[in-house]
């Protein structure tokens, strides 16, 4: 089955062998012409289901390799995929990136608690990021965590923040050198070496154009107050 989805402003035609990834995509459908063709084949999910941790479907399977094959081409068309939590407040968008299990999800939900109706979820597991010659952008993706938070949206991106756990809550910002190494971490990194040594670039980019902040932090709500008033700008 086949059918095109716009995500982060490309038309990407998927060709695949079970419905679920139709399912999923299903509010981001287009009926632009393809700008990003994607085919899966049974080894493409034998080869997810290698790295899973868990039983699951093959049409589950096939959906992680979707995204695969998306983020693979993306940095072809100055984009990265980016695992981390991203929210839009008031129209401007930050990230919340940490190894799996610090807290991510829960800060933004925080920040959802403090702020109410003014915050807007892009996406709370793998959000893409644009960078052009006007500033980057952080766009919503179908693939939005076991929480499925996350909104068809492009906005502004203005600040991230690599997040750690603290007993006590302090921000403060930091130069691109500090942030690079933790934000290389969390951005998808190609196979091909040309799209690498792309990734690599569009990085250097991106930490030059937003504010970056080091954060430590509980699970209380005034670790989103700090947060808010320090990343406001």
């Amino acid at each position: 089955m086949k059918k095109t989805y716009k995500i982060a402003g490309l038309n990407i035609s998927v060709s695949s062998l079970y419905e679920n990834v139709h399912r999923l995509c299903a509010d981001y459908i287009s009926d632009g012409e393809p700008d990003i063709a994607v085919i899966t084949n049974q080894s493409d999910i034998d080869f997810e289901r290698k790295k899973a941790d868990g039983r699951y479907s093959d049409g589950y399977l096939e959906t992680l390799a979707v995204y695969r094959k998306i983020a693979e081409t993306m940095p072809e068309h100055d984009t990265v995929l980016c695992h981390g939590s991203a929210l839009a407040v008031d129209g401007e968008g930050c990230i919340f990136v940490a190894p799996s299990g610090t807290g991510k999800s829960t800060h933004a939900r925080l920040w959802r608690q403090y702020l109410g109706d003014r915050v807007i979820m892009i996406n709370d597991d793998k959000p893409l990021i644009k960078i052009t010659k006007n500033g980057a952008f952080v766009c919503g993706t179908p693939w939005d965590g076991k929480h499925r938070l996350s909104a068809n949206i492009t906005v502004p991106l203005k600040a991230l923040s690599v997040l750690s756990q603290a007993k006590e809550n302090s921000i403060r910002q930091t130069e691109p050198s500090e942030a690079y190494a933790a934000l290389l971490q969390q951005v998808y990194r190609p196979k091909n070496a040309r799209a690498l040594m792309k990734t690599l670039d569009l990085i250097d980019t991106l930490t030059a154009q937003i504010r970056l902040y080091s954060m430590e932090c509980n699970m209380d709500i005034e670790a989103a107050r700090i947060a808010y008033e320090a990343m406001k700008g």
